[in-house]
């Protein structure tokens, strides 16, 4: 089991402004997933990754496809009050879900 956030790279966000949509992502995916999935993943160390996709394009993309999949997904829209607009969608959180179907999405991108 394991959780992936897909972080837009063409925001070049800061370290610290990226952790905090990050984390977001996470808790909230995690508030959407079944409580099986979430005792399976927690009972495993609570895996997540944050991987490179290159845009806002790509970033929905991910979300179609995951949401196909009835994944546990979170999009994070920033309210725009410190580095960057209102309304810019930051990153996207997939699962807790079995390793394999999260990987068969995503396998392929590049870790932040």
């Amino acid at each position: 089991m394991k959780q992936v956030i897909l972080a837009r790279q063409d925001l070049k966000l800061p370290k610290g402004k990226l952790a905090v949509q990050v984390a977001h992502a996470a808790v909230i995916a995690v508030e959407k997933c079944s409580q099986a999935d979430y005792n399976a993943w927690s009972n495993e160390g609570s895996k997540k990754v944050v991987l490179k996709v290159a845009d806002e394009k790509e970033l929905l993309e991910y979300k179609r496809k995951a949401g196909q999949k009835k994944l546990p997904l979170a999009l994070i829209t920033d309210a725009g009050k410190t580095v960057i607009a209102p309304g810019t969608k930051t990153v996207l959180a997939i699962g807790p879900a079995e390793d394999d179907v999260i990987d068969s999405l995503t396998g392929h991108l590049k870790m932040v």
